[in-house]
């Protein structure tokens, strides 16, 4: 089914970009981006997992509704490929959801590589400020947009194993802040989604164990972890004019592990 024309939820015609949407959240994201209207440019760094996601959406609802790019997060020239290849086939961007990330370290900030505390940045900021600025001057040309990153409760707490990864992503609300101040005058809106613990494979070393998962809940109001279609809601509202007097902010959606 559609969505009415008239839904404050309604993406008819916009062209959405999620990267590591191969799986997981990002997936989520776009599946359900797509339902609601939306062109949805699949990227993660392997196009036939890409493709896949690409066949379940046309499946779906119809054929030429997405399109698979592959983009490694580290490679700036990758990301401007991406960008350059949706506007090569559709013309626009009108929401770039930020989702991609990357934590290649487990343990005490003290145990940490230099390359892979570079790695954490550079692959859950940095990249994601190269993405934006490619995004926005079609965007501020339109006097319109929104752009989605994917951060974590992580940049709310500290964390005795995933450290470096949680200053990344307070990093991430920091950007959405300063950019909403330079990028609202122009019409364009930037939020994050701070997703608590998600049945995903990237947070698979956080709930796999049954005694880590007993930790990770006991104390959550809703007793459990999220699933990925949980979040896919915050990314719908705050892709679509439902959020539209929202920007510079992040929705919590952790079960209450937070409060």
């Amino acid at each position: 089914m559609q969505p009415s024309t008239n839904s404050l939820f309604d993406l008819t015609g916009q062209v959405a970009i999620v990267t590591g949407s191969s799986r997981g959240i990002g997936r989520a994201i776009a599946e359900r981006l797509a339902e609601h209207g939306a062109r949805v440019v699949i990227s993660s760094r392997k196009l036939d997992a890409c493709e896949a996601v690409v066949q379940a959406i046309g499946a779906r609802h119809g054929a030429g509704r997405a399109i698979a790019v592959a983009a490694n997060l580290s490679s700036k020239e990758a990301l401007q490929g991406l960008v350059d290849r949706t506007v090569q086939q559709w013309g626009r961007v009108d929401v770039l959801v930020c989702n991609a990330a990357s934590n290649p370290y487990y343990g005490p900030m003290g145990g940490i590589s230099d390359e892979q505390f570079r790695k954490i940045l550079d692959n859950n900021v940095i990249s994601n400020h190269w993405l934006i600025q490619m995004c926005l001057p079609q965007m501020i040309e339109r006097n319109a947009g929104s752009i989605v990153i994917v951060s974590s409760i992580g940049g709310l707490r500290g964390s005795t194993t995933i450290g470096a990864y949680n200053v990344s992503k307070a990093a991430d609300f920091q950007l959405a802040r300063n950019l909403a101040h330079e990028i609202g005058p122009h019409g364009v809106r930037i939020n994050c989604i701070a997703p608590g613990l998600v049945r995903t494979d990237f947070a698979r070393a956080l709930w796999e164990n049954p005694e880590t998962l007993e930790r990770a809940t006991r104390t959550v109001p809703l007793r459990r972890i999220g699933e990925p279609d949980e979040i896919a809601g915050a990314a719908v509202f705050l892709a679509s004019r439902a959020s539209s007097f929202m920007t510079g902010q992040a929705v919590v959606c952790d079960g209450g592990a937070t409060i």
